[in-house]
C-alpha cells in the first residue's frame, strides 16, 4: 500500500512539472510566433519601400531625360554614375563591356517595356535589336 502512494505520488509531482514545463514552453512558442510575424510585416514594409524609392528614382530619370538639354546631361551623367557602381564589381571590364552588358539586359526586357508604349511609337522588335547587333551576337 505505501509502494502504491509513494508511487501516485511521484506520478502526480511529475505530472505536474510535466505541465508546467509544458505552458512555459507553449509561452514561449507564442512569443516568437509573436516576434516572428512582427519581423516579416516589417521586412515587407521596408522591401515595399525600398521598390517604391528604385521606381520613383526610375520615374524621376525618366522626367529629367524628357528635358532636352538638362536631359541629356542628365543622361549623361546617371550613365557615368551606373558605370563607376558597375566598374567596382567588374574591375578588368571596360566601356564597352559595360555597354555590351547593358544592351543585353535591356534586349532581356525590351519587349515588356516596349508593349507599354502605345502602337504608333512603338519600334519594331527587329529594328531594335539591329542596332545592337554586336554585343547581342556575341552574349546569345
Amino acid at each position: 500500500m505505501t509502494f502504491l502512494l509513494i508511487t501516485c505520488a511521484t506520478l502526480l509531482v511529475g505530472t505536474a512539472g510535466l505541465t508546467i514545463k509544458a505552458t512555459v514552453l507553449s509561452a514561449q512558442v507564442t512569443t516568437l510566433t509573436v516576434r516572428a510575424t512582427a519581423s516579416v510585416v516589417e521586412n515587407r514594409k521596408a522591401i515595399a519601400a525600398a521598390v517604391a524609392r528604385a521606381k520613383a528614382k526610375a520615374r524621376l530619370r525618366r522626367l529629367i531625360a524628357v528635358i532636352p538639354l538638362a536631359g541629356i546631361g542628365a543622361v549623361g551623367y546617371f550613365e557615368r554614375q551606373d558605370f563607376v557602381v558597375w566598374q567596382e564589381d567588374n574591375p578588368e571590364g571596360n566601356i564597352g563591356d559595360y555597354s555590351c552588358e547593358v544592351a543585353t539586359v535591356s534586349a532581356d526586357v525590351m519587349d515588356e517595356v516596349l508593349h507599354d508604349l502605345p502602337e504608333l511609337v512603338r519600334p519594331s522588335r527587329n529594328f531594335v535589336l539591329s542596332k545592337l547587333p554586336e554585343c547581342i551576337e556575341t552574349n546569345d
